[in-house]
């Protein structure tokens, strides 16, 4: 009789995905440039500097940092910028038919994080991450938006030190990060104003309270995603750069 023999699977197998290949999987580089990365201290895991190459991670559960921005491990997460055109509604769907979001999205898992008027055109963000898309969201975290509003000029000069002192609406005082004229004539003028403020229409509340009611209103940014040239109705995936200025903005 011939002898059978087997070599059983090492069972003391190191757990883990060694980091190089890691980054390489998350698309931040090839596994040799990852390497040298790891050499130059760039990357840590879990708030520690990483600098050996044997190094193992659980990609589910670690958080990984190259250059201070947050690396998406995760490859069943999805992160969508969306240029929402006017005249569309923030809504997945809508039973009379009138044009939403939904319309422009195939992946039922996603949500829109917050949502614009369907008079306001620019920047909605789109995700399947609940606790990044909650933070987002979530007053507390003060997540930075920027918005450009037309407006009948001319604009006053103190009328930025007025918006940064804060007015006062029918729910409250609402104060601008920052504002600035970005061009002016002929009656008409072009703002610029930044805040973290989430209540609703409260850009629009906000300029008609100081005497320049919106004739058209964009938000161009949330927090160091922008939209840039990015053309009405389409969607696009946020870069690593981008997704890592979310992540920190919510201390994630």
């Amino acid at each position: 009789m011939s002898d059978h023999r087997f070599t059983a699977a090492p069972t003391d197998a190191p757990p883990g995905v060694r980091l190089q290949k890691v980054l390489s999987q998350a698309g931040v580089a090839s596994r040799r440039a990852a390497e040298e990365m790891i050499a130059e201290g760039r990357v840590s895991v879990d708030g520690q500097v990483v600098r050996q190459m044997g190094r193992r991670i659980d990609p589910a559960v670690a958080i990984v940092r190259v250059d201070g921005a947050r690396v998406e491990l995760r490859d069943d997460v999805v992160h969508l910028a969306m240029n929402k055109p006017r005249g569309m509604l923030s809504t997945m769907s809508d039973d009379r038919g009138r044009p939403c979001v939904g319309d422009l999205v195939a992946d039922d898992r996603l949500f829109h994080v917050g949502r614009l008027d369907a008079d306001t055109e620019g920047l909605l963000l789109l995700t399947n991450d609940g606790e990044l898309g909650h933070r987002l969201m979530h007053p507390s975290f003060e997540v930075p938006k920027t918005y450009l509003a037309e407006v009948p000029g001319p604009i006053p000069r103190d009328l930025g030190r007025l918006l940064r002192d804060g007015v006062e609406l029918v729910d409250g005082i609402v104060r601008v990060d920052s504002f600035r004229v970005v061009d002016a004539h002929a009656g008409r003028a072009m703002v610029e104003l930044v805040l973290h403020e989430g209540r609703k229409h409260v850009v629009r509340r906000l300029l008609d309270e100081v005497g320049h009611p919106v004739r058209r209103l964009v938000r161009t940014a949330i927090a160091g995603v922008g939209l840039g040239a990015q053309r009405p109705g389409t969607l696009r995936a946020l870069n690593r750069p981008e997704l890592g200025s979310l992540y920190d903005v919510v201390g994630l």
